[in-house]
C-alpha cells in the first residue's frame, strides 16, 4: 500500500527578522522565526538573500545537520527524502516545503548560500524554529465535574476554534481547548482544530479502558490506478455487542436511501466484483480492499459498526484515498514520472527507453542526453504492469516538424 497524507497545510507568517552575515551586502532574511504546525500536514518556511554586485551565486539549500564536510542539504538527507522541495523566485526568494510533516522534524531549519568560487558561504541564522506537534486529550479530574483538554506540544497561532468529537459524531466547537462537563463510562472523545479537521487526536476513554472507538493507522492513501488498496482500521465496541459493521464513502451518499444513513460499500454497483473486507473481526481489526484501482475511486472512506442501541463513528474523519496515474513531463533535459499525489514507502522508479529498461532509481528524475528519436516511459517498482504512456524527448525539439517527425516516427 503506498501511503500519502492528505493533511493540510498550514504556514505561519509571524515577524520578518534580517540577520547580517559579515558585510552589509551579505544578509539572510527570514519570514517567521518560529511556526508551530500540525503533524502529518505541510508547512512552507520562506527566506530572501543578498549578496554584493560581481557574485554570481551557485548553491542554495536548507538544513538542519552537519556532516564532516559541513551542513547536509535536506534534499540530501534521508529522513527527508521524497518529503522536501525547494522553489525560487528571481527576487532571491528561497521557499522550503515539507510535507506530510513529522514529530521527528521539530527543529532550527537554516538557510545557505554559496558563491561560484565556492569561496564565500553564508548560513543565515538564527534560522525558524520549527515545532511539529499532534493533538492529544488530557483529562483532569475534578469533584463535580471532569475536564478534557485538547493538548499541543507548541502554541497554535490564530486563537484556533477547537472542534470536541464524542464517539465519532462532531458535539461542540469552542476557542477554549478545555471541556467540563459530566461524562458517561463508555463514550470516547476526539478533538480537532477548524480548518484542520482531517489532523485530530487519537480517540480517548473518559472512564476505564474499554469504551468505544474507531482509528485508522493512515489519514491519506495514494495508489496507482489499476492497482489494489488496503484501507485499514481498528476499533472497540467496548462491552456492547455488535450487531453489524460495513465501509462506505461519502460521495456515494445521493444514492442511499437515506442520506444519513451509510450503505455498505459492497452493496454499491461502482465498486461491483473490486471491493471485499479482509481481517480478523474478533481482533477488532477490519481492511477494505479496492481492487483494479479507478481515478473515480478517490475519495473518504469510513469504517461504521452498529450495535445493539447505536451506529459508531460515521461523522469522524476516516482515510482519504487518491487514486493516480503516472505521466512522464519533460523539462529542459530532465524527464519527471509524475503523479498527482505523493507517493510514500520510497517507491523506486523504473523507466524504459523503446520499451526496454534503462535505469532504476528512487529518485523520480532521469537526466541525460536523449536521443531526438526515442521513446520513454516509467513505472513504480512491484507495479511494472501500471507503467506510463510513452513520450518521445519533442519537448526538446524546437520546431514543429522535427516533433511531428519524433513523436510519429516520420
Amino acid at each position: 500500500m503506498s501511503l500519502r497524507t492528505a493533511g493540510s497545510v498550514l504556514v505561519v507568517f509571524l515577524w520578518s527578522v534580517t540577520v547580517v552575515l559579515g558585510q552589509d551586502d551579505w544578509s539572510v532574511s527570514y519570514t517567521t522565526q518560529s511556526i508551530c504546525t500540525f503533524k502529518e500536514s505541510t508547512v512552507e518556511l520562506s527566506s530572501s538573500y543578498t549578496y554584493p554586485s560581481g557574485y554570481t551565486v551557485t548553491t542554495t539549500f536548507w538544513f538542519t545537520k552537519y556532516n564532516a564536510e559541513g551542513p547536509v542539504s535536506l534534499s540530501d538527507d534521508p529522513d527527508y527524502k521524497g518529503r522536501v522541495t525547494y522553489s525560487k523566485n528571481k527576487e532571491n526568494g528561497h521557499t522550503l516545503t515539507i510535507t506530510d510533516l513529522r514529530e521527528s522534524d521539530s527543529a532550527r531549519y537554516k538557510f545557505r548560500f554559496t558563491d561560484q568560487t565556492g569561496k564565500w558561504r553564508y548560513t543565515g541564522e538564527p534560522g525558524v524554529a520549527l515545532s511539529v506537534t499532534g493533538l492529544q486529550v488530557k483529562l483532569t479530574v475534578g469533584f463535580w465535574y471532569n475536564t478534557l483538554t485538547c493538548s499541543t506540544t507548541c502554541t497554535l497561532p490564530d486563537n484556533p476554534t477547537y472542534i470536541w468529537y464524542k464517539n465519532g459524531h462532531k458535539e461542540k466547537e469552542d476557542t477554549s481547548s478545555s471541556y467540563p462537563d459530566s461524562f458517561s463510562d463508555v463514550d470516547s472523545y476526539s478533538c480537532a482544530v477548524k480548518g484542520h479537521e482531517d489532523l485530530l487526536s487519537p480517540a480517548v476513554c473518559v472512564r476505564g479502558q474499554n469504551c468505544w472507538s474507531v482509528t485508522y493507522p493512515h489519514q491519506g492513501v495514494c495508489a496507482l490506478k489499476g492497482s489494489t488498496v488496503d484501507i485499514s482500521s481498528t476499533y472497540d465496541s467496548g462491552d456492547a455487542t455488535i450487531t453489524s459493521s460495513h465501509w462506505f464513502s461519502s460521495k456515494q451518499s445521493s444514492s442511499w436511501k437515506d442520506e444519513l444513513v451509510p450503505e455498505d460499500l459492497t452493496t454499491d454497483p461502482g465498486y461491483a466484483g473490486r471491493v471485499e473486507y479482509v481481517g480478523e473481526k474478533e481482533s477488532g481489526r477490519s481492511t477494505l480492499r479496492i481492487t483494479d484501482l479507478r481515478e473515480e475511486d478517490s475519495a473518504e472512506y469510513k469504517f461504521i459498526f452498529n450495535t445493539q442501541t447505536s451506529g459508531w463513528g460515521y461523522s469522524f474523519p476516516g482515510t482519504t484515498l487518491t487514486v493516480t496515474g503516472l505521466q512522464v513531463k519533460v523539462t529542459g533535459k530532465t524527464l519527471t514520472c509524475s503523479t498527482t499525489c505523493t507517493l510514500t514507502d520510497n517507491p523506486t522508479y523504473i523507466w524504459y527507453k523503446n520499451g526496454h529498461k534503462v535505469k532504476e532509481d528512487t529518485s523520480s528524475l532521469y537526466s541525460d542526453s536523449f536521443s531526438d528519436t526515442d521513446r520513454y516511459s516509467c513505472a513504480v517498482k512491484g507495479h511494472e504492469d501500471l507503467h506510463s504512456l510513452a513520450v518521445c524527448e519533442c519537448g526538446l525539439l524546437n520546431t514543429i516538424f522535427l516533433q511531428i517527425k519524433c513523436c510519429f516516427r516520420l
